[in-house]
């Protein structure tokens, strides 16, 4: 039998907090939580009503308090620091890192800001401005300018010698030792790995690496994030256009905007926020799902608008009202996979002028093999279950067609937003939905009265 404790789950946790919580034995509850890491009890903060997240912020020590601020969703953020008195506020921010102090200012009322500015030193109330000087989502908006430079013309032993002097000051995730120059441009890295490995009389610049090149400031963090995934990089240097090392980017940064991509896309398709908080109050939430249900319903509306133009026919050939949804659906789906898989590719850079056209060729080969395999399966039910080849084959065509241009549509409908300033993740579905809708019921009903009125 194993003395291994058993691993406590999130949800048992919050079980147990939610039961110290409801018997009133806030001092168990507050020894629970700050016990827990400071990603644990924002994760256990998002999970919570209102009513309970606010009696447990206040049980949160002020020590833990910035750093909890920093890794909870921005909308929970916001309604924290709301109720925050500017005493809280600013015990919450001292001890936080630059990158992460960054992060947290520019949410906080602006004489907050000015009051944590002036209590800065100099050097780093600078190495502050600098990150804010980016936009939020680019590589000069994500680094930390705290780094360990070395020169290139020192031995190994005397960077030995400086790390051991600064041993209580070695930044978080520190795999590499960035070179420059006096002048501050970047050269090249240092790993940790080869330092302690090789000969302490051999110079810097002897066994430097040159494969890690310097991520431009101005990168968005999309790009900065292929750059770690393809290179698996744990940290890597930030320079300016100058090629001057200004900071450096950690593996924490870049899981977090990977995360924050990856819902950003799930909850787009649903005219979601990623950063949506699941117990904001009952307006709030109504209100921002209110835009898109209306946005739907004028879609809707067109598609009815479409098929009641075809009132005549659908009456006098019952069955048309029985399938016509088929062909709706049909091409939905298919224009969906088209349109996730074109997102995909946009947000990972994988498209270009040079592969689009290679794109779109290719999904409508899919979309076209799709339509008459499927096409022909649903013909024959039609066909059989009405009687009537003519409703099979009719039914056959207009699958075809809105298929085909589902494919088209959910190639170049996303590439055609992205271009326009729109995010395709959010609006995308919902266009895409209209087309195949009013295309499918078009093509059937017009084909219907065509041929079979």
């Amino acid at each position: 039998m194993s003395d291994q404790a058993p691993v406590q789950t999130g949800s048992t946790r919050l079980d147990r907090l939610h039961a110290a919580l409801e018997s009133g034995t806030l001092q168990q509850a507050r020894r629970m939580l700050n016990a827990l890491h400071p990603g644990e009890i924002a994760h256990l903060l998002e999970s919570l009503p209102l009513a309970q997240r606010d009696i447990v912020w206040r049980l949160v020590n002020e020590e833990n308090g910035g750093e909890v601020l920093i890794l909870v969703a921005d909308e929970v953020r916001a309604d924290l620091i709301s109720k925050m008195a500017t005493a809280e506020l600013l015990a919450a921010t001292e001890g936080l890192d630059t990158d992460d102090l960054a992060d947290l200012v520019q949410e906080l009322p602006l004489a907050i800001t000015r009051e944590i500015l002036d209590s800065l030193d100099h050097q780093r109330r600078e190495q502050l401005e600098a990150i804010l000087s980016y936009p939020e989502d680019t590589a000069g908006g994500l680094m930390n300018p705290d780094t360990i430079t070395v020169r290139p013309e020192v031995t190994l032993d005397v960077v030995m010698r400086y790390l051991r002097h600064f041993r209580d000051k070695m930044p978080p995730q520190t795999d590499i030792l960035m070179v420059a120059n006096r002048d501050g441009k970047y050269l090249g890295v240092l790993p940790l790995t080869v330092l302690v490995t090789h000969d302490p009389d051999e110079t810097v610049a002897e066994v430097m690496s040159l494969d890690v090149r310097g991520i431009p400031a101005s990168w968005d963090d999309g790009k900065v994030a292929n750059r770690f995934e393809q290179h698996d990089l744990i940290s890597a240097p930030v320079v300016d256009d100058n090629g001057k090392l200004i900071g450096r980017i950690t593996i924490d940064d870049v899981v977090d905007v990977i995360r924050e991509e990856g819902e950003h896309q799930f909850m787009g398709q649903a005219g979601l926020s990623e950063d949506e908080d699941m117990f904001a109050p009952v307006w709030i939430s109504t209100r921002r799902r209110a835009l898109w249900l209306g946005i739907n319903l004028i879609t809707a509306l067109l598609a009815s608008w479409v098929i009641g133009l075809f009132e005549a026919t659908i009456e006098k050939v019952v069955a048309l009202a029985v399938l016509m949804p088929i062909v709706a659906s049909m091409g939905g789906i298919a224009g969906s996979q088209t349109l996730t898989l074109t997102i995909r590719g946009i947000a990972l850079g994988q498209l270009s002028s040079k592969n689009t056209r290679w794109l779109i060729l290719k999904e409508l080969a899919v979309g076209s093999l799709n339509s008459l395999i499927w096409a022909g399966v649903v013909a024959v039910i039609a066909g059989f279950w009405f009687h009537d080849a003519n409703i099979g084959l009719l039914i056959a065509t207009a699958m075809c067609i809105n298929l085909i241009l589902a494919a088209l549509t959910g190639t170049v409908l996303p590439m055609a937003l992205a271009k326009l300033g729109i995010d395709p993740a959010l609006a995308g579905s919902v266009l895409l939905t209209t087309v195949t809708d009013i295309v499918g019921f078009l093509s059937f009903l017009g084909l219907a009265t065509l041929f079979l009125i």
